[in-house]
């Protein structure tokens, strides 16, 4: 099948509150162009250089996203085009993106990335560090960055009752920290969980955020 009809196919067993962007780390500025012609606009990419290419090569109405894990040193250079950062781990991350976001005149949305999976490979804010983050409250100072959700990685693994329950104890974790500290925020509403082996069970547990790559490109 072509990426077009992938596309299409992923899209049609989406609910209709879950938003999907399409994972096109690794593949060619051709195929991302193919997903784009064919309606998506929003795209995520781990590395900085592979995202600058793809960012000057294809139209400027994509929605880039962060995925992967960043370092503070690379923020600067995508933080004039980036639509959102999706693994912020760290305060000291934020802090580098609000300095960066301040220079280009813009706010950067960002998702606080939170490690629930049983699998130390996995990076991410273990739930008691992000929640002393945001009690500590530096982040309200912050004018160029907006916390927008969560996003979390599920196990490797095919037991699929421990993947639901990360799910689940992803969902309530948002919950928890929607209810303590983004109650007023209209922003606060991203849950991203899910991928292309799980995300039809990532959206009966609460997600409305896919990252879908190679049910899109097929493998790399």
């Amino acid at each position: 099948m072509s990426i077009k009809a992938n596309l299409l196919e992923v899209k049609k067993s989406l609910r209709d509150n879950v938003e999907l962007v399409a994972v096109s780390k690794y593949h060619s500025i051709e195929e991302t162009r193919e997903a784009y012609d064919a309606g998506q606009r929003d795209f995520g990419e781990s590395r900085e250089q592979e995202l600058r290419l793809k960012h000057e090569a294809l139209p400027k109405d994509i929605r880039w996203h962060f995925i992967g894990k960043l370092q503070t040193n690379k923020v600067k250079y995508i933080a004039p085009y980036v639509s959102i950062i999706e693994a912020v781990d760290s305060l000291k991350l934020m802090k580098e993106i609000e300095k960066q976001a301040a220079k280009c005149n813009r706010t950067i949305d960002v998702l606080l990335e939170l490690h629930l999976a049983q699998e130390e490979t996995k990076s991410g804010m273990l739930p008691e560090e992000c929640l002393a983050m945001l009690e500590e409250g530096e982040w309200r100072e912050m004018e160029h960055v907006r916390i927008c959700g969560i996003m979390m990685m599920a196990s490797n693994t095919d037991d699929e009752e421990q993947i639901r329950s990360e799910f689940l104890r992803a969902k309530a974790l948002f919950d928890d920290i929607k209810g303590k500290y983004f109650a007023q925020s209209e922003a606060f509403s991203i849950r991203s969980y899910g991928m292309s082996g799980d995300y039809l069970l990532a959206q009966e547990c609460g997600s409305n955020h896919v990252r879908v790559g190679s049910r899109i490109f097929g493998e790399r």
